[in-house]
């Protein structure tokens, strides 16, 4: 991956960029100069249109997509909308993720594959269809993956590179997380393999493994005595003593992938979590 300056704007898509650490992520990358396609589900237009405005604020373009990334029809038509808008493709992150909660012995595996579906088959159709345009365009790129904690909302009730979100749970099992510890350590296989088959095309894939991030997903009604994320350490048995973090913690950490800085590290998941597992 060359550090050469471009001549282009380059252009970011980011999944799962509604809210919480997505939208911080899309934020960052607007600051960094990159023009940004946000992509969700349908429900989240109205607040994925806001972070639009939010973007085009920081003087960049955005573009807003409808993307169920489950469905390969679907994250095709969204780098083709991309490629068509805004004439190409530099960056993808796939940030899109859904959890799952419960035993392994009561397990429904309805409930994991509609976990698996979001999290593996999403990440690879945003890596199969991202790294095709990249190559199509000879010019490298990065993409990411989300190895990713902050879609554990349900604990509180039943140049050119590709980037996915991983989270801990990539990186060790947790009781009661089965079904989404196995996704997102596929994840961060997917990540590995996909690096080595893509760095003769200067496109490097890694991943970003949040902690504990203070949003939405992650609210639990003790963090109103405790602070934010005390629920979740609780649940999972995080160490005391380890910080809850916030979405701008992971947007630097993405920023640094992103960057032309970043040309000679491929194939990596980068713990963003005060220090819960060491790689």
């Amino acid at each position: 991956m060359s550090t050469t300056t471009q001549e282009h704007t380059r252009v970011a898509i980011l999944t799962g960029a509604s809210r919480g650490i997505g939208k911080g992520i899309a934020l960052r990358l607007a600051a960094d100069g990159l023009d940004v396609v946000v992509a969700d589900l349908p429900d989240q237009m109205d607040a994925l249109n806001a972070v639009t405005e939010e973007i085009r604020g920081l003087g960049r373009k955005a573009l807003t997509v409808s993307c169920d990334v489950s469905k390969e029809d679907e994250v095709q038509a969204m780098v083709d909308a991309t490629v068509s808008a805004l004439s190409r493709l530099d960056v993808m992150v796939a940030n899109a993720g859904i959890g799952v909660v419960g035993s392994v012995m009561d397990a429904e595996i309805e409930a994991w594959e509609k976990c698996w579906a979001v999290n593996i088959k999403g990440t690879l159709f945003c890596y199969k269809h991202a790294a095709r345009q990249m190559v199509k365009q000879g010019a490298g790129g990065r993409i990411i993956g989300a190895i990713s904690s902050h879609v554990l909302g349900g604990l509180t009730s039943n140049h050119h590179s590709v980037l996915s979100a991983s989270s801990i749970c990539g990186q060790k099992g947790y009781a009661t997380l089965g079904g989404y510890c196995v996704s997102k350590a596929a994840v961060r296989s997917l990540t590995q393999t996909t690096a080595l088959e893509l760095r003769e095309h200067n496109i490097t894939v890694n991943a970003y493994g949040p902690g504990i991030i203070a949003t939405n997903m992650t609210a639990h009604p003790l963090d109103e005595e405790h602070g934010a994320g005390y629920g979740v350490k609780q649940h999972l048995g995080i160490p005391e003593g380890v910080r809850t973090g916030q979405p701008s913690d992971v947007a630097n950490v993405v920023s640094f992938l992103v960057s032309p800085k970043s040309h000679f590290v491929t194939g990596q998941t980068l713990c963003v979590d005060d220090g819960i597992n060491f790689t």
